[in-house]
């Protein structure tokens, strides 16, 4: 369980990775950025991830795009939750 301390510093966490995210990709993540950032080691490992659907968070495709992208926010929420989960 998260105590409300850490759920503060949490808070914090993931606006200072939002705000670096923001300033170097923009709203969307996409790509080597995305995959590594995320923890993959490679583009073949995000791909069978995405095919097995085990991504730990929404990614969505855009017209005449390629690749996968997601939202900077939930790459820095997820980011921030990792640090603070408990061990279950």
């Amino acid at each position: 369980m998260v105590t409300k301390s850490e759920q503060r510093d949490m808070e914090a966490l993931r606006q200072r990775l939002e705000d670096v995210l923001f300033e170097k990709h923009g709203p969307m993540i996409g790509g080597k950025a995305l995959y590594s950032t995320l923890g993959y080691t490679s583009a073949s490992a995000f791909r069978q991830a995405v095919r097995r659907d085990t991504l730990p968070l929404a990614v969505f495709s855009i017209a005449n795009r390629k690749g996968k992208f997601a939202l900077t926010f939930d790459v820095a929420a997820w980011l921030a939750k990792q640090k603070y989960r408990s061990d279950e």
